[in-house]
């Protein structure tokens, strides 16, 4: 590819990379954003077999196989290889054509690629009888020195998975769920959903409590946000209430206070036999003060009454001395 790319202006084959990069970043997450970085890189350089492989395997990741084969058939003039020969059948399968994909697979093309590509061939094959209703050729077209083999290689997953599969299609239960097995063994990679069929023939369900849980952790920050709001809606009159409450008990402490001052002066909230003994302990009170004020003024009145009388009797002593003389 890079090869290829240098025969483009340096800032054109940048650009084309950066594009290139994105489709085979995306192409299993995100197949149509995949599909839509190739069409940008086929305008720029549809001239270019990577370009031209690249937006192949995008339209077939999509579901566009008469796109993807037009571009497959192209890419492979371009270069001469047979390496896109068994996806080009698989494109045939998935436009309707499954005799044609089986046409395809005795073409002396199948010769000329490696084993990963003949193995890639046979599941193609294979998926072409099971579409034409032939189960049981589709078991025969699998077996193989490669699916005898202990050997664990890139395809091995992909080529027990698929056997398992063949023979659980003509009701061969017992062997599918030992190849499914073996599959689960050599798929290192996930690629298979190996397990998944094991338990189903077990017959154990699964549950997805992820999902569910899922689901909640994307609504929680909403839910918590709009539970925390209406949690504090209720607080504000809460608290309003609560100091109230505080008031109102500082107010009934006071008054409280204040009562018992009232009550010391107000004579009416004191016991009757109390009132009474207190008047009696004010008046002898005051009695004693009245004799004292009395016994002062008695004694006043009655001195003065004898100055009176001595002065008098001077008075007539004196008269009589003046007469004798």
């Amino acid at each position: 590819m890079r090869q290829e790319l240098m025969s483009l202006p340096k800032t054109l084959a940048e650009d084309v990379a950066k594009n290139l990069v994105m489709v085979a970043k995306l192409l299993d997450e995100d197949p149509e954003q995949a599909y839509a970085y190739s069409r940008i890189a086929l305008r720029l350089a549809s001239r270019v077999a990577a370009v031209r492989e690249a937006a192949g395997f995008a339209s077939y990741a999509t579901g566009k196989y008469a796109e993807a084969l037009a571009e497959f058939r192209t890419a492979r003039r371009m270069t001469g290889s047979a390496e896109l020969w068994p996806v080009m059948a698989d494109c045939e399968r998935g436009m309707g054509r499954p005799e044609r994909a089986l046409a395809m697979a005795g073409e002396p093309e199948v010769q000329k690629l490696d084993r990963a590509g003949q193995v890639e061939m046979r599941l193609v094959a294979a998926g072409a009888r099971r579409d034409m209703g032939q189960a049981d050729a589709a078991v025969v077209t699998l077996q193989s020195s490669e699916l005898a083999s202990s050997a664990v290689h890139p395809w091995t997953a992909r080529l027990r998975y698929a056997y398992a599969d063949a023979l659980l299609a003509v009701d061969r239960a017992d062997e599918a769920r030992e190849w499914f097995a073996k599959a689960l063994e050599a798929d290192q990679g996930g690629t298979t959903d190996a397990s998944d069929r094991l338990a189903e023939l077990d017959g154990v369900e699964f549950v997805d409590v992820l999902e569910g849980e899922d689901a909640e952790v994307a609504g929680e920050p909403a839910e918590r946000d709009r539970e925390s709001y209406e949690a504090a809606e209720r607080d504000v009159p809460e608290r309003d209430g609560a100091e109230r409450d505080a008031t109102s008990d500082v107010d009934d402490e006071r008054g409280d206070v204040s009562g018992e001052r009232d009550a010391d002066l107000d004579p009416e909230s004191v016991p009757a036999e109390e009132a009474e003994a207190e008047s009696a302990d004010r008046g002898t009170d005051a009695g004693a003060e009245a004799s004292v004020d009395g016994d002062v003024v008695a004694g006043e009145d009655a001195s003065g009454a004898g100055s009176a009388e001595a002065r008098g009797a001077d008075e007539e002593a004196a008269e009589r001395r003046s007469d004798d003389a």
